[in-house]
């Protein structure tokens, strides 16, 4: 077999580095990187990710991109799942202990995970593994000399231990054991490269540490900055309610991303985008500098007044549209891409109904009782029937609950009268407001700003 023919050390680093936070030691990884240019002999570069949840947020992506980058390169790209220590539960970033998940729990978001990564890393160049594979085989004779290699002092630097221990908060020897049971990932993965996100750093000092004690090279390191969420100040996270599955509809996850700051722009566009470097400096300078001061009118010469500065020859919601629609297309494609864009413009800025919306029907069985069935697209689906006192009428914070589009009567009542719910055009502000049922209707239903359905009465 003819071996790889890789680019030139230098142009590799400088693609390796864009939008990383640190390599540990860089040194290190240009000389690896010189070697495998040598040799013809492709690096090992892995990523372990416990799958504690069942989808992957924007945030996961930030170093699987750069995993991605290996690949394109032309290493060897290890996707590793680590289906056994997400059953013991990693402390990282945590003020206690994350409660472990069940082998069921894992096994299905796993099943999930490897579905969602490939829509980044090329699956026919990816090398699957489970850390099951040497954990679950591990004897107490191996845990014991595995705890040899390292000391107690040194895991208790760790910032998240330190600070619990001065709160006399407690720490269970179980998470002393996590970052010295996943480095055996590393030794027996033989990796020259591990990746991970910058609060993941102690952990991956470890790795690299054990595998030395293993007799191994040791690994160099390469951490990716956190993700800020949507709220502008945290990482994002699912447990915040701060992040952008991977796996939503392209509408929401286009207006997602319409509702980050300007200023985090430039960080998403590095770190979810393959922008170059020199593409996101000029997107940097044209929000930071206005274009040139321009006069007001004047009349008279007492009426002059300060040079004025007009907007920005770049507007960023544009720079934001385009942001959107590159993340919608990486994950659903360009056409639904394009969509979700004409459907923020239409329903988001310019208040209009969207082309395409769920439509409810309602059929009467009785004298009091209705069938409601529900189409989405070209499936409709039948739902339980409802009795309507009378037969004639009944409150719409008593329908839209039915209808599955708030979770109360008492949360329906209070969006009216927030003046959050439209019929046909027209603001409900009163909580006693009734839809008819006694003749043939169509009413089109706005709830808030984003949410909207259809009624067809039969």
């Amino acid at each position: 077999m003819t071996p790889p023919k890789f680019k030139p050390v230098e142009e590799q680093l400088a693609y390796l580095k864009r939008g990383a936070a640190e390599i540990i030691p860089e040194a290190e990884m240009k000389a690896k990187l010189e070697a495998s240019v040598k040799s013809g002999k492709p690096l090992r570069v892995y990523l372990g990710v416990d799958p504690t949840a069942p989808d992957i947020h924007l945030g996961h992506t930030v170093v699987l991109r750069k995993l991605r980058h290996f690949q394109d390169l032309g290493h060897t790209a290890i996707f590793l799942i680590g289906d056994f220590s997400a059953m013991i539960g990693d402390p990282t970033g945590q003020s206690e202990t994350r409660p472990p998940l069940t082998r069921e729990g894992v096994d299905a978001n796993a099943k999930t995970y490897l579905a969602q990564v490939f829509k980044i890393l090329n699956e026919k160049k990816t090398e699957v593994r489970y850390n099951s594979e040497w954990l679950s085989k591990m004897s107490a004779e191996d845990i014991v000399r595995l705890c040899s290699h390292y000391r107690l002092a040194r895991m208790l630097e760790r910032e998240d231990f330190r600070s619990r221990l001065d709160k006399g908060q407690p720490i269970s020897v179980h998470e002393l054991l996590y970052p010295l049971l996943t480095a055996m990932d590393a030794v027996k993965l033989q990796s020259d490269v591990e990746l991970g996100a910058t609060e993941q750093k102690f952990n991956l000092l470890v790795h690299r540490e054990i595998q030395r004690e293993y007799g191994l090279p040791g690994q160099a390191i390469l951490t990716m900055p956190i993700l800020v969420g949507l709220d502008g100040q945290r990482k994002m996270s699912k447990s915040l309610n701060n992040y952008i599955s991977i796996s939503e509809p392209p509408n929401e996850m286009f207006g997602k991303i319409m509702r980050i700051s300007d200023d985090l722009m430039c960080s998403y566009w590095e770190l979810v985008t393959d922008k170059t470097e020199a593409e996101i400096q000029t997107m940097r300078q044209s929000l930071l500098e206005p274009s040139p001061p321009t006069l007001p009118p004047v009349t008279t010469t007492a009426d002059r007044r300060p040079l004025l500065h007009a907007p920005r020859a770049t507007n960023p919601m544009d720079i934001k549209r385009a942001l959107a629609g590159e993340v919608v297309a990486t994950f659903h494609g360009k056409k639904a891409a394009d969509s979700a864009a004409e459907h923020f413009r239409r329903v988001v800025r310019e208040r209009l109904a969207p082309q395409e919306m769920p439509q409810f029907r309602i059929v009467r069985a009785t004298e009091t009782t209705f069938f409601l069935s529900e189409k989405r697209g070209d499936i409709e689906e039948l739902k339980p029937p409802f009795a309507v006192p009378g037969g004639r009428a009944e409150k719409w914070s008593k329908i839209l609950p039915l209808l599955g589009q708030v979770p109360s009567s008492a949360e329906a009542e209070r969006l009216i009268k927030q003046k959050a719910l439209e019929i046909n055009g027209e603001i409900i502000s009163d909580p006693t407001a009734r839809i008819d049922f006694s003749e043939k209707a169509k009413y089109e239903v706005r709830i808030g700003k984003r949410k909207f359905l259809r009624i067809v009465v039969e």
